[in-house]
């Protein structure tokens, strides 16, 4: 979250707490009727809802990433499947799909170039190179499936393997 936005916040708990607390000490004080409870609620909801979606705001460098997600159904290592899909109105953002688990992902810059998805919230991270794609649990470090392949991975390693066989030497050719 950015530091403004933190600042932003940190301000608004800190009144609604230090307020909470004047009413509390007063002995004067007339507990809060329902609707006043109601309307407090319904506050909080929006600067809940706020701070989220502050949060989830995407940068124009992530939505050039967003651009280079694959999508739809990958096929993974031991029969597993991995369903990317993006989220309709809302660009930059993906819904990811692995056994009965859902993640709400979006794009994250690498210095590599690899394709990089994270709901952070989770912890959970879905890589995506040429020859391959896996999700990950980037708080326990470790991999939930891997050897994940969309249709262009696949088609992209078969043109590959498909130029090495036309280009290898004589010699290594069988009979």
């Amino acid at each position: 979250m950015p530091l403004h936005l933190r600042h932003h916040l940190l301000v608004f708990v800190s009144s609604a707490a230090l307020a909470f607390a004047a009413q509390a000490n007063d002995p004067k004080a007339k507990p809060p009727t329902a609707a006043q409870q109601r309307a407090a609620a319904a506050d909080r909801q929006k600067g809940l809802d706020l701070a989220t979606e502050t949060v989830q705001r995407i940068s124009e460098a992530q939505l050039q990433v967003a651009d280079r997600v694959l999508t739809g159904d990958a096929a993974c290592e031991l029969n597993q499947t991995v369903s990317v899909e993006p989220i309709k109105g809302k660009p930059g953002h993906f819904q990811l799909r692995f056994k009965k688990a859902s993640y709400t992902m979006v794009p994250e810059e690498t210095s590599s170039g690899a394709v990089r998805l994270e709901d952070k919230k989770a912890g959970m991270v879905w890589l995506q190179i040429p020859s391959k794609s896996m999700l990950m649990n980037a708080r326990a470090g470790q991999r939930m499936v891997d050897g994940c392949l969309h249709p262009e991975q696949r088609a992209a390693l078969a043109a590959v393997e498909g130029a090495a066989a036309h280009t290898a030497p004589a010699a290594d050719k069988k009979p």
